[in-house]
């Protein structure tokens, strides 16, 4: 990781260093991260890998997320939310994914409160999106080392309480804020980065649910 968290690519552009010069991690820097998401479906699958990941790297989510899909019904909630103690079998032994029994249940879980969430709002977008966070509380320039010093935010923190409250497992602060970072509630591509003025074109253009 360089000193300012930012990395030449083999195109040129210069990029938040964490993509580590991966191809499939640079793509997903490039094209989905940080990009404003307001489909429940992928706002669901978001928070749930981002649960699945806590202890883990993003690399090794990332790489198993078709393999998540399959386990999951491509996480139609609706559909999570009817697994039996036989989809949690059926799960645990299913190689392609993170095998732990507390994260599975958690994802069932999950997909039940979000269910129940969908009937208070109308849509879980709806939910999230309410929670995006001012711009007092967001710094004029977001460099590597602001980044690095605040793994969770007063958002994250906020969000976390309310889904606990509310049933959520695994949504912790730290968990939260990298859900806010992947469904572009905030922007966190590092001054530098060139995808930082693309994404935040993209959430000035941003329709809020």
């Amino acid at each position: 990781m360089s000193e300012n968290g930012l990395q030449t690519g083999p195109d040129g552009q210069l990029r938040c260093s964490w993509h580590q010069g991966l191809e499939d991690y640079r793509h997903y820097h490039d094209e989905e991260w940080g990009k404003p998401v307001v489909d429940d479906i992928r706002l669901f699958e978001k928070i749930c890998l981002e649960g699945f990941q806590s202890g883990l790297s993003w690399l090794t989510i990332l790489r198993k997320r078709e393999a998540f899909r399959a386990a999951f019904n491509g996480f139609d909630f609706t559909t999570v939310a009817q697994f039996t103690d036989a989809d949690i079998d059926r799960c645990l032994a299913d190689k392609g994914i993170v095998r732990h029994r507390g994260k599975i249940v958690s994802t069932i879980n999950n997909a039940r409160r979000a269910v129940e969430l969908k009937q208070e709002f109308g849509t879980l977008a709806q939910y999230f999106w309410s929670f995006e966070p001012g711009a007092d509380e967001r710094p004029a320039v977001m460099d590597y080392q602001t980044l690095r010093a605040n793994p969770t935010s007063l958002t994250s923190v906020r969000l976390s309480k309310d889904l606990k409250k509310r049933g959520w497992t695994f949504v912790g602060p730290t968990t939260v804020y990298a859900f806010m970072q992947a469904m572009g509630m905030v922007n966190d591509h590092i001054e530098g980065c060139y995808c930082r003025a693309r994404v935040e074109k993209l959430r000035t253009e941003f329709v809020r649910p």
